[in-house]
């Protein structure tokens, strides 16, 4: 049976929580909402007003975790004092309870027994105060990944700094400052990203809905100090429960385009072999690339 993915091509605060409730779901109990919290001096990240609606429908704590930048590498969000800081800075604190999930250690450790490149991956411990998890993700483009969706933000953006390390560096280390010495390669990075994501997936198992928002579409992640501005024209909302039908489904949404800048954006894609991050994750089989599109 295909997926269902709900798509609108409007794109407001109020769309987001409609599309929500197009999935037919109630998340339960206590409500983690991952966002982006946008790193110092980038644009494109959307803003918490924005997500407000959608957060306080479900009565949610918005959650994030640390970066494993090194320390020349820029960015604030490596450190919690500065990254609490920064939350501030970027209005989340003014509308919402925050919990960074690793900004206490130890970090969880779950195993990934059928992984392709990872055995395991380390998630803050926060993690496990919450009952359900609302994935709120700007789709864009990626430096290393080639795009960020559902299925980033379940790895990287789930993971605490030692497990984004040991995503980078396809489990070769944990230690943040020696993982870009060891980064993986273009095959096993998006391997080593669908693995990680399958433990998250598999934790909220039955508890989880994804909305990604096709707007400010950059090549460059909310993570970049300096991002490009964005190379194509804003496409839509989309929602689903199932990672990966929504992040194919938006791969698909920009090829149909004939936005100019499409080639410009599918470039960076391709060049990091973002696709194989949705075809490794359909192989681990919590997700799949067939799905129906329904345009409300």
């Amino acid at each position: 049976m295909k997926s269902k993915v709900y798509f609108t091509r409007e794109i407001t605060p109020e769309k987001v929580v409609e599309l929500y409730h197009a999935l037919g779901v109630e998340l339960p109990g206590r409500v983690a909402v991952k966002v982006h919290s946008g790193e110092r001096g980038n644009q494109n990240f959307l803003r918490p007003e924005f997500w407000c609606p959608m957060a306080e429908d479900v009565h949610g704590t918005i959650v994030e975790c640390n970066t494993a930048y090194g320390d020349a590498a820029g960015g604030v969000r490596d450190h919690t004092e500065s990254h609490r800081k920064l939350l501030e800075e970027h209005g989340w604190t003014r509308y919402f309870d925050v919990d960074l999930m690793d900004a206490e250690g130890p970090d969880v450790v779950w195993p990934i027994p059928n992984g392709k490149v990872l055995k395991e991956n380390h998630v803050g411990k926060h993690i496990l105060n919450y009952d359900s998890m609302l994935v709120l993700a700007h789709f864009k483009g990626h430096p290393m990944g080639g795009y960020g969706g559902a299925l980033k933000q379940l790895a990287i953006g789930c993971a605490s700094r030692a497990g984004k390390a040991l995503i980078h560096s396809a489990g070769k280390t944990d230690d943040r400052y020696e993982t870009w010495k060891q980064h993986a390669s273009s095959v096993v990075f998006p391997e080593a990203m669908a693995d990680a994501a399958s433990s998250v997936a598999a934790h909220f198992q039955g508890r989880i809905a994804f909305i990604n928002v096709m707007k400010n579409l950059s090549v460059d992640c909310d993570c970049c100090e300096v991002a490009e501005d964005p190379c194509m024209q804003d496409i839509g909302i989309l929602s689903s429960l199932d990672p990966v039908a929504i992040d194919q489904a938006c791969i698909d949404l920009v090829l149909a385009s004939d936005d100019p800048g499409k080639a410009y954006f599918m470039e960076r894609v391709n060049s990091r072999n973002g696709i194989h991050t949705i075809e490794a994750a359909a192989d681990l089989g919590f997700g799949s690339r067939a799905y129906e599109l329904i345009q409300l």
